[in-house]
Parts: structure tokens; sequence; C-alpha cells
């Protein structure tokens, strides 16, 4: 059976279409025509935007369970509320750990492979963030299992599972350029974060294949002086270097106005992707919460739209959700809707080589579609032609908070 989706504001890949019909055949888009298919289901946009649908790149979780919670139903919880948002693929990610945690979540991930896209988002590859990382950048990564990337370790690791998909590391490290270039031999992509490397660092790393930057201007070096002369860091690198994507927490908290409009000034549109770095309280009330798996994870605060250490001297995550990086984005980063959801999609889509199949409302790619208002609140969540979340009367599960 077809499905034509009428009434809607169409954002296509090259303009935004009105008095058209978007139409799905089989799980896939059959194209953007002027009428009704006879017999197709109906879904009216009652004049609401139909966008792709948004990809997270970079998530640990959502709804009280994360990715490190070892269960196949913290997996689909997450899921289910990343939905809700928008979140049509997303890409679980772990934190730094113990190698037992990390095998525990690789096999649950294998498991709930199988089930995802069903009422939630689908998982699209596994995302290490860690343990390779620097210490003085770990941020609210644990510091106890921070080490630098040897073969007998990493090796084993990605001879586990076929199923990693990213791997984000400090490339200052020792071993980190030869790291670099197994994961490109493997078709891993590899990205820069948790780092204090100079510029240097990051052009032999470049090299090696890094081609992304982790969390954009989080726990990432900038200009340093030693010995009197100054030094150009991380952030420096990603600007001057017009082959690197960058990634950014665009909540408006970790990535503030003032530098979301500088990184598009600089960057351009075509090479930020927009991720929520969420943690298992995104889509929760505020207060005290756990980053990372329930046992042994570290405890944090959510206040102010954001996570906390206890002590409030660092950020330790996000609770932002996709339409909320799209709606910071037009609000405060100045951009048109249009790009906001570029972001969102299409270049997600590239960097983590699914151009050709995701990202897009164009003929013979995945229908993975979102519906929503001129405020990016939610109404259809569509993911291979199914439905998988309906919310016409905007019913939010807490009272709706400022920013979201």
């Amino acid at each position: 059976m077809k499905t034509a989706i009428i009434n809607g504001v169409i954002i296509a890949p090259d303009a935004i279409v009105k008095g058209k019909v978007l139409v799905l055949e089989d799980g896939t888009i059959a194209g953007i025509t002027v009428s009704v298919p006879a017999g197709a289901h109906v879904i009216d946009a009652e004049g609401r935007f139909v966008s792709p649908g948004f990809i997270d790149m970079h998530t640990h979780g959502a709804g009280g369970a994360d990715f490190m919670d070892g269960t196949v139903e913290a997996y689909l919880t997450a899921a289910r509320i990343h939905a809700r948002h928008g979140t049509t693929l997303l890409f679980p990610t772990t934190l730094t750990s113990t190698n037992e945690a990390l095998f525990d979540s690789l096999s649950t991930y294998e498991k709930a492979l199988a089930l995802s896209g069903k009422d939630g988002s689908a998982f699209g590859g596994m995302h290490l963030e860690g343990p390779y990382f620097a210490p003085e950048m770990a941020g609210a990564q644990d510091p106890r299992y921070l080490r630098d990337p040897q073969p007998e370790d990493y090796i084993g690791i990605l001879d586990r599972t076929r199923h990693i998909a990213r791997w984000s590391f400090a490339p200052e490290r020792p071993g980190s350029p030869q790291f670099a270039a197994e994961l490109k031999k493997r078709g891993i992509v590899s990205s820069i974060g948790h780092t204090n490397a100079t510029f240097a660092d990051c052009d032999v790393a470049f090299n090696a294949g890094c081609s992304l930057m982790t969390h954009f201007y989080s726990c990432m070096s900038t200009i340093t002086r030693r010995n009197a002369y100054r030094y150009a860091g991380v952030i420096e690198y990603g600007y001057w270097q017009d082959g690197m994507d960058i990634e950014i927490i665009a909540d408006g908290i970790h990535v503030p106005e003032d530098l979301l409009k500088l990184v598009v000034k600089i960057k351009g549109i075509g090479q930020i992707a927009l991720v929520t770095d969420s943690m298992r309280a995104a889509g929760m009330p505020e207060g005290p919460s756990i980053l990372g798996g329930l046992e042994g994870g570290q405890e944090v605060i959510v206040e102010g739209g954001v996570a906390k250490l206890p002590d409030r001297s660092a950020f330790a995550g996000s609770v932002a959700t996709a339409d909320r990086l799209v709606r910071t984005m037009v609000r405060e980063g100045g951009v048109a809707l249009e790009d906001a959801v570029r972001m969102a999609t299409a270049n997600p889509a590239r960097i983590m080589g699914l151009d050709k199949c995701k990202g897009r409302l164009e003929a013979g790619y995945d229908a993975d579609i979102v519906i929503f208002d001129e405020d990016i609140c939610i109404y259809n969540t569509i993911i291979k032609g199914k439905e998988i979340y309906v919310n016409s009367s905007l019913i939010f599960p807490w009272p709706k908070r400022p920013w979201q």
C-alpha cells in the first residue's frame, strides 16, 4: 500500500515545496507528486513542515535509560523517547569504562538491533566514546579507565563486533595515528574528542583518517602558550581544515548563541552536524541523575536544561533532544529552517556514509520522515514508511519548559 502525505510544507533537498504530495511505498520515498495515488493511505500534515527524519550521531540515552545499562529495554526505552522528538536514526554511544562493561553494551546492542525502529528510533551502529582520551580533557568521562590506544586492546574490541560505526579518541595520545589508520581500514568513522592536541597533532590525525570532531568546543584545546610561544589547538584546526566535519551540541548551553553564530559563519552549513550527546535524563524531570550505567555510573545533577557534575564545575552531558537542536539553531543560531534541518539530517547521513539512503526526501531514499510545526513541535515520526509516533494533541509527559 502507498502512503500519501498531503497539505505539508515539504523540505526537499533543493527547495521548500508547497501544494504537493509526498508519496511513500514499500518503506521508501516514491516521489513528490501533484495528486494522491488511488487507494493510498493519507496522512494530513495540516500545513505543517514535512522533513527528513532527524539523525543523532551521538547519544548516550534518554527516558531514564542509558546504553551502558546493559539491557535491551534500556536501548528501546531511549529509542522511544528520541522518536517522540523526531529522531528516526540514532547511534548509541558508550562511555569510558572497563572492557567488560563495553563488551556487555556491544552484546546488548546486537540483541536490541533486531527490535529497533518498530516503536522507537532505529539504530545505525555503535559510537564508542573513549577510553583513549586526554586525562586533562576527560570532562565527565571516568578517569579510572582512561588509557592510550594499543593494538592488543583495540584490535580485541574491533574484532568483537561488526557494529562499531564510529570511535572518538584523543589524537595526541601515543599510538593514535596507527589506531586511526586501523579504523579507516575497517570503514569506521574516526573522530577527535576529549583532547588536548595541538594543531600539528590534528593534522597528523587527519592524514591518518580522522574526518570528524566530537562535540566541538567541548573538552578540546584552543590556543595555548608554551615557553612564551603560542600554539594553535584543536578548535583552530577544526576551523582551518576544510575536510574536517564537526558536530555541535546545539542546546544553546554547551555552545551558546554567539558561538553558534561563529561556527556557522566560519565552518558553513554543509560541515556541521547537530547532536544531542544526551544522557539518561533527556525527556525526564530535572533533579539528580546518573551518567553512564546504573551500576558504576557517575552522579550528576540536572538543572537549567543541562546536566552538571555535582560540584557544578563542568557539564556532564546534555538533556537535549533533536527537536530542541533544530529549534535552537533557528532561534539562536540565526539559520534558516531548511539549513537547520540539513544539519540534523543530510549532513550526519553523509558523515556516517548513509547519504545514498538517508537524510533526504527524494525518490529511492528511506521513508524516514518527521512532521512538525513552526515551533518544531513533533506531530508524526515515520520510519521506513511506518508511523511509529503520532501526537496530534501535543500532550507532553511533563510541563513544557522554556528550553524545550
